[in-house]
């Protein structure tokens, strides 16, 4: 059953800069703090800009703690109030939980299809994930089978599902109607080609991942490693602190793939690709999930 919740209003109050009025943004993960781990100073940098961000969470993280005197319901509502609360930090309008079982996640057309759903009611320009494609096992966190999972649906739910009236005409009879998402972003991806400057907002992304207080045994510990981390992606291109990507162009507009096609042609195309270097996550002093 899905559950949403829009969050305080304190959080739309900031002064946007208006560089992206307009833009509805979706973030799809797999468990709560995901999202502020993956690309929460990309959301806290865009939602200034004027952006509309929502987030979906497919679980509610509630197998994420060792303890056994936690219940798991228990635990699924800490981590749900926990995301609100980082939402309505980094400015995100509404979260959706979609409270599957965590740990269990599983590729099916009934799971894509309510992922397709939620594209066609909040018909994102851009939609941000886990990257489908790293196959990386250097890493157990990244390689967490829900994110592997959830990567994989989210994908096939952007393209060619939710843009196409064929796949759940079912929803045509709710008013949904099919969307062609512009752009996806990859967060923890095995090749990125997008460096986003998140200077301005790292403070915005601690103190939204300070919000998951079930999951972080020390903050203190979890700031160093986030400030090591991003310090040494930001300085891949220059910036204090960035979040990296991989970027893919889903749907454009007929004229704009053409000019860009007959740019590529004369060869003033640009190919923002670069070799990646090692992009080994360490381990968040959290409980995981």
């Amino acid at each position: 059953m899905n559950r949403s919740g829009r969050v305080g209003r304190k959080a739309l109050r900031r002064r946007s800069t208006g560089e992206r009025s307009g833009q509805r943004v979706l973030v799809i993960s797999a468990h709560p703090d995901d999202v502020d781990f993956g690309c929460g100073g990309t959301m806290a940098k865009w939602a200034a800009e004027g952006a509309e961000v929502f987030y979906c969470l497919c679980t509610s993280g509630e197998k994420g703690t060792d303890d056994p005197t936690i219940p798991n319901h228990a635990l699924a509502l800490q981590r749900e109030q926990e995301q609100r609360a980082a939402a309505a930090v980094v400015g995100a309008r509404e979260v959706v939980f979609l409270r599957k079982a965590d740990g269990e996640l599983q590729y099916s057309l009934e799971f894509r299809g309510e992922l397709v759903r939620v594209i066609r009611q909040y018909r994102p320009h851009a939609l941000f994930t886990h990257d489908p494609a790293n196959r990386a096992f250097d890493n157990p966190y990244i390689f967490h089978s829900d994110h592997r999972v959830v990567g994989e649906l989210v994908f096939d739910a952007a393209y060619p599902a939710a843009q196409n009236r064929n796949f759940y005409p079912g929803h045509l009879a709710e008013g949904l109607f099919p969307h062609g998402v512009s752009e996806m972003y990859f967060f923890a991806p095995a090749r990125p080609d997008t460096w986003v400057d998140i200077t301005s907002t790292l403070g915005l992304k601690l103190r939204a991942l300070r919000c998951h207080a079930s999951q972080i045994r020390d903050p203190k510990l979890m700031e160093k490693m986030v400030k090591a981390w991003f310090g040494a992606w930001g300085r891949e291109r220059g910036f204090a602190y960035a979040e990296r990507f991989r970027r893919l162009e889903v749907f454009q507009d007929p004229a704009e793939r053409l000019r860009k096609l007959e740019q590529t042609i004369k060869g003033t195309g640009k190919n923002t690709k670069s070799r990646a270097p090692n992009n080994s996550r360490p381990r968040s002093p959290g409980r995981g999930g």
